[in-house]
């Protein structure tokens, strides 16, 4: 709800249980293969939601995202710097979001797409799956090149025991050309459950 009472201008929002994914990205916080999946596949889901009503989150990261671990309840937050992107305003040249997260196309300021989130989401899987970045830097600028230009560590070699079509699916996802991507939120999350029914069918 939003609203004004008394001269103060108000918005209620829903109140949360949990936390964000930042701890799940730290040493001793690794969570499960399977687990990790669905986090990411219902995450993938409601970012496909969010651009098929043209809206473009542009900072997807561990910490925008919220996750309950008792109720395994996600939940997609902040969009504060999100962009409609059929608004004729929509600028390019403008680069916002967290860079270790950004798509090689939202570094380099050009006008972006829900693909670029799904690079994104692809990056934080890699980060919850292994607990590291796949882009390392010491500045800004040399992880702007990184994410552009550089091959990430393969994925396998940080967790060997990882299923292998885990590491195609994550490819895919962080292409550095955006027509080599999964297309949409939703074919995103059907590659990832289509993973979860062939190996942790319940």
């Amino acid at each position: 709800d939003a609203g004004e009472e008394h001269d103060l201008a108000y918005i209620a929002m829903e109140l949360l249980k949990g936390g964000d994914l930042v701890p799940f990205t730290k040493p001793g916080a690794l969570l499960p293969e399977a687990q990790v999946v669905s986090i990411i596949a219902r995450t993938a889901d409601a970012l496909g939601y969010a651009h098929k009503q043209s809206v473009v989150h542009r900072d997807i990261k561990p910490a925008n995202i919220m996750y309950h671990l008792e109720t395994d309840t996600v939940k997609v937050t902040d969009f504060g710097i999100a962009r409609l992107t059929d608004s004729s305003k929509t600028k390019t040249g403008m680069v916002l979001g967290t860079p270790s997260y950004m798509s090689p196309e939202q570094l380099a300021g050009k006008k972006i797409d829900g693909r670029s989130d799904l690079f994104s989401l692809g990056t934080l899987m890699y980060e919850m799956l292994t607990l590291q970045a796949p882009f390392t830097a010491t500045t800004e600028i040399e992880l702007l090149f990184a994410v552009r230009d550089a091959r990430k560590r393969p994925i396998r070699e940080l967790r060997p025991n990882l299923h292998a079509e885990l590491e195609i699916v994550i490819d895919r996802a962080m292409a550095k050309s955006r027509s080599q991507r999964f297309q949409s939120g939703e074919e995103f999350a059907g590659a990832l459950q289509a993973f979860l029914d062939a190996h942790y069918p319940q």
